[in-house]
């Protein structure tokens, strides 16, 4: 089958070739990119609530805001909206600044955490110029919630044990944030990368309603993200702080 996505092809049906290539390559040719196409994102957060359900998120951590920016001077004003994950910096600050190394680059670009050797100073929120990393401070969206007659089970059984469901980050079940679990620890997008173990894209990829967020192997010429980082509208946030961010931008 061709490389080329024909004008009919849903860009997920390309990216999916592109994934199923890279995860047959060696993990050492393999470096994941994502871009994100500025003129295509309408401000809609379905990538940030679809990574919050994937990652099963507690309050105040949030690994894909999208923000607003207000373009122009009145009354020739407009509004653009960019989402902004993790960079994941092949010169990250952040893993400079951790005293424990228990945030690194893997193999394949990604800048991931080790919970169980975090000791929560939070050095890396600090660092980090894109303010993309959060504190999980083992709060709960139904925390105070009374248990009172409900129309189906009840808090306990339904939304407390959905919040305490085992998150599969980093390819683990991490169980109820409480033993061993991310709770006081710095938490990060990080590609969805037990999706990718599976041969799935990213859940804010998958989730985004105008194909504004593409993703794969830039290291791979044939990929679709390749492509597009070869686009003379591509562009990094923050290009002066030479961090050199894997997620790129088109406007």
């Amino acid at each position: 089958m061709s490389n080329q996505t024909s004008a009919q092809e849903d860009p997920l049906v390309r990216m999916g070739r592109d994934l199923k290539r890279a995860m047959a390559d060696e993990p050492s040719r393999v470096h994941w990119a994502m871009v994100i196409d500025l003129a295509k994102c309408v401000g809609c957060h379905a990538c940030t609530i679809a990574c919050v359900a994937e990652n099963t998120l507690p309050p105040g951590v949030v690994y894909r805001p999208v923000l607003e920016e207000e373009l122009g001077v009145y009354p020739n004003v407009g509004r653009r909206f960019v989402p902004r994950p993790c960079m994941q910096c092949q010169n990250p600050p952040c893993v400079k600044v951790c005293p424990v190394t228990a945030t690194y680059k893997n193999q394949q670009g990604v800048t991931v955490m080790d919970y169980n050797r975090c000791i929560g100073c939070r050095y890396c929120l600090v660092a980090c110029p894109y303010a993309a990393r959060t504190s999980d401070f083992g709060d709960y969206y139904t925390s105070g919630t009374p248990d009172g007659p409900a129309t189906l089970v009840g808090r306990k059984a339904c939304a407390d044990g959905y919040e305490k469901h085992p998150a599969d980050e980093y390819g683990r079940k991490w169980p109820d944030r409480g033993n061993g679990s991310p709770i006081g620890n710095a938490r990060k997008c990080h590609f969805c990368l037990h999706r990718l173990a599976v041969g799935m894209l990213p859940a804010c990829v998958t989730s985004c309603i105008g194909r504004a967020t593409y993703f794969g192997n830039k290291n791979d010429p044939g990929s679709l993200v390749a492509k597009l980082i070869g686009s003379p509208r591509v562009f990094v946030l923050k290009p002066e702080l030479s961090t050199r961010p894997a997620v790129y931008y088109l406007k």
